[in-house]
């Protein structure tokens, strides 16, 4: 379906499979696109651990969701609905946070659960959080989650009765440097967390993402292709509650992906009126994630209007269903995303993450670099390299 209506993706696919190689996109480009298909699987395979999942959140008072970079805003996605449907204290907390602080990073509330989301399990903080957490707090029950079955996390902890591992397809383990379709099928793997009593509710919701995300890029991606040629040097991404979450993927993938040449912030929009505004320059791409609840969308359309009426940013690019033509300059760009209304905003930033993969993605063409394998000089690992990790000094 892209193939046939999207002529950039039907040019880079066209060429042949060692060419796509040698160019340094052959496995990003497929791991972004295939992403609505893998979310089913994700679905089906999650359902089929329901049981093992409810027999860990039993009677739980509080979640930590924890990961490292990209994995850690995967949880920081699912954190605000998971606190509101299970009634518990949620938080996402950093593996390097949990690391550092121990035990005092930690929310109270005994007995608690900690899900840990990895793409590989391999980061020195995967294994290293989860080793002191089950020495130090003996009543925090551990969920693994992670896309890579043969993983050093998986395959330590497999058989460790106080740990429920549950590994993704194999094929959500990108092969590519920055995280993709890891990264999006983590968040629908913990957002199940919230809906273990309503499994039709989850595979309705995980077949309108699907449907939903298939559509936006069928119809967007040739835009998207576009924008990520523009002469933009800063790209500032915005969110509200869980699209917060998603708008620090974004940024994140930009500055992974053009190696740091492109400067990138996230904020909320309330947020960005307190300093962080002084980031946007006349060179700066501004990517807003609108909300489809009312109040929300005032807030957002307002703090819009004010940098219109600033002049600031080179252009705004606006993701949303039912976006007023108002709120959007001459050269602006509304990529319409019909079913976002419908999913709501606690369950959009999967959808928001793959327009900010995408524009990262072609960003990263524009500047004559290998999506593939982005960092000049191997300043990031697909993997973070080995590092030294220090016991509690007693």
């Amino acid at each position: 379906m892209i193939l046939d209506r999207q002529p950039i993706v039907a040019e880079l696919l066209g060429k042949s499979i060692e060419v796509q190689k040698q160019l340094g996109y052959f496995h990003t480009l497929r791991e972004i696109c295939q992403q609505p298909s893998t979310w089913l699987r994700t679905c089906a395979l999650l359902k089929g651990h329901v049981a093992a999942m409810k027999r860990s959140f039993a009677n739980i008072r509080s979640l930590t969701l924890t990961g490292s970079g990209s994995s850690e805003y995967a949880g920081d996605c699912v954190r605000m609905p998971l606190q509101n449907e299970l009634g518990i204290v949620a938080q996402a907390v950093a593996g390097g946070a949990l690391l550092l602080h121990g035990s005092k990073a930690l929310a109270p509330g005994r007995p608690g659960l900690m899900v840990s989301l990895a793409r590989s399990g391999d980061s020195p903080e995967s294994a290293g959080v989860l080793n002191l957490m089950l020495r130090a707090e003996p009543e925090i029950r551990q969920v693994v989650l992670t896309c890579n079955d043969a993983g050093s996390l998986a395959r330590t902890y497999r058989d460790n009765p106080r740990v429920l591992v549950i590994a993704l397809d194999q094929e959500t383990n990108d092969r590519g440097l920055v995280m993709t379709s890891s990264f999006t099928n983590l968040v629908l793997a913990a957002r199940f967390a919230g809906l273990l009593d309503q499994e039709a509710r989850y595979e309705s919701l995980c077949e309108q993402l699907s449907a939903t995300a298939s559509q936006f890029i069928s119809s967007h991606i040739s835009d998207i292709s576009k924008i990520g040629r523009k002469e933009f040097n800063r790209a500032v991404f915005l969110g509200s509650g869980s699209r917060f979450a998603a708008a620090r993927e974004c940024a994140l993938k930009m500055l992974e992906m053009t190696a740091g040449r492109v400067s990138t912030m996230c904020e909320s929009y309330l947020g960005v009126r307190h300093g962080p505004m002084s980031f946007i320059h006349k060179d700066t791409l501004i990517v807003c994630f609108l909300s489809s609840d009312p109040t929300l969308r005032a807030y957002e359309s307002d703090l819009m209007r004010e940098l219109d009426q600033k002049e600031l940013g080179l252009l705004k690019v606006v993701i949303g269903e039912s976006i007023p033509a108002k709120i959007l300059r001459k050269d602006d760009l509304g990529l319409e995303c019909d079913g976002l209304r419908q999913i709501g905003d606690e369950n959009a930033p999967v959808i928001d993450v793959i327009a900010g993969q995408l524009l990262a993605f072609f960003r990263c063409m524009a500047e004559g670099l290998r999506p593939d394998s982005p960092s000049e000089g191997n300043v990031i690992n697909r993997v973070v390299q080995t590092f030294a990790l220090h016991s509690p000094m007693s």
